[in-house]
């Protein structure tokens, strides 16, 4: 009996020994989330089939940032060695779609150590996403994403993704986004680099991407094209400064398109109170052949009732002209040709 006993109190001891280990070892899930929806104005929406310009009131869930849900989750695997995940998809709050991906925003697998970085695999948002950053809109409706008509947004699949540690304040960002077409590399492929600089109040940017077609070539200054992006943001008391270039060629574009853009802003975000955040932005737009140019203006606010709870607003102008027809934001219709469109919008931000 006392042999028994004796091996029973062993093996317990053990299970205790282990448990803490056990736990430790164990993954930390989270959920999180931002639920965005407002309701918009905008004029002057031209309809090639009538020949005539409108104007409509409309109900929107994106203006402020996507609506999205995610899970993301970290395991400590020793020696400073992590494993983690993120799961993540937007959707249209105002009727509750999500497109046809479960998660069309994020997907990724991967291993983080703060010594050597963080290596991804999956999707993942296209480098040249990184822009928000540079966006004193934070890349809203009227954005840094307008006069480029939405060329940072769209995602990238098949990705491989590599991000440095802090070096000193410098840091770095690799991603390779795999076209999987046999018999050529290049077709579907994008891939970039994002540098980054930040000590303080200073913060610096370059960004280098590309995105190729379905043969591997640069057809569309909008969509398959390379892109640089090089700015930064200096905060001077109560307000943040934001200035970038931005600069597009699609080389192997058709003698009717537009195969150059150069794009530049300037803007502010001014803290009245702790809640209340006030902004201002200018950005250009200038292409070669057929594009023309534009002007674009936002002003806008917003007012933090709770760490989690947002009202904002905001008002933009679009002037086109050289035959441009550039809307005032991405996704509302554009107006017609040497034509300016006006937009104003408010609505309700909360994250979980």
């Amino acid at each position: 009996m006392k042999a028994a006993f004796r091996r029973m109190y062993l093996g317990a001891a053990c299970v205790a020994a282990l448990v803490p280990q056990m736990a430790s070892a164990q993954s930390s899930v989270t959920l999180y989330g931002r639920v965005v929806s407002g309701l918009a104005y905008i004029d002057h929406v031209y309809d090639p089939v009538a020949n005539a310009s409108f104007s409509k009131t409309f109900m929107a869930s994106n203006q402020w940032g996507t609506s999205m849900w995610g899970m993301k989750g970290k395991e400590d695997l020793g020696g400073g060695l992590a494993a983690n995940f993120v799961l993540e998809s937007g959707f249209e709050l105002k009727n509750g779609g999500a497109g046809t991906n479960l998660f069309n925003r994020r997907a990724y697998v991967g291993l983080s150590n703060a010594s050597w970085g963080s290596f991804r695999l999956g999707k993942n948002l296209f480098i040249s996403n990184d822009v928000w950053d540079l966006d004193p809109t934070g890349q809203q409706w009227v954005g840094s994403a307008t006069l480029v008509r939405g060329r940072n947004w769209p995602g990238a699949n098949n990705v491989v993704e590599y991000s440095t540690p802090d070096l000193g304040g410098f840091s770095a960002t690799g991603q390779i986004s795999l076209g999987e077409q046999a018999g050529n590399s290049k077709a579907n492929r994008g891939e970039g680099l994002s540098l980054t600089y930040a000590n303080q109040d200073l913060m610096l940017r370059a960004i280098y991407s590309q995105r190729r077609n379905a043969v591997g070539t640069f057809t569309d200054v909008f969509n398959t094209s390379k892109e640089t992006i090089i700015g930064g943001t200096y905060k001077i008391g109560p307000a943040k400064l934001y200035a970038a270039y931005d600069y597009i060629t699609a080389p192997d574009a058709a003698l009717a398109a537009a195969t150059k853009l150069k794009h530049a802003w300037v803007g502010v975000r001014y803290d009245v109170t702790p809640a209340l955040t006030l902004i201002g932005s200018v950005f250009h737009v200038t292409s070669d052949r057929v594009a023309g140019k534009a002007t674009l203006g936002m002003v806008g606010a917003d007012y933090a009732m709770s760490k989690r709870t947002l009202l904002y607003a905001a008002f933009g102008n679009v002037s086109n002209s050289s035959g441009a027809n550039f809307g005032v934001d991405t996704v509302s219709g554009n107006p017609a040709v040497n034509q300016s469109q006006r937009t104003i919008y408010a609505g309700i931000a909360h994250s979980f």
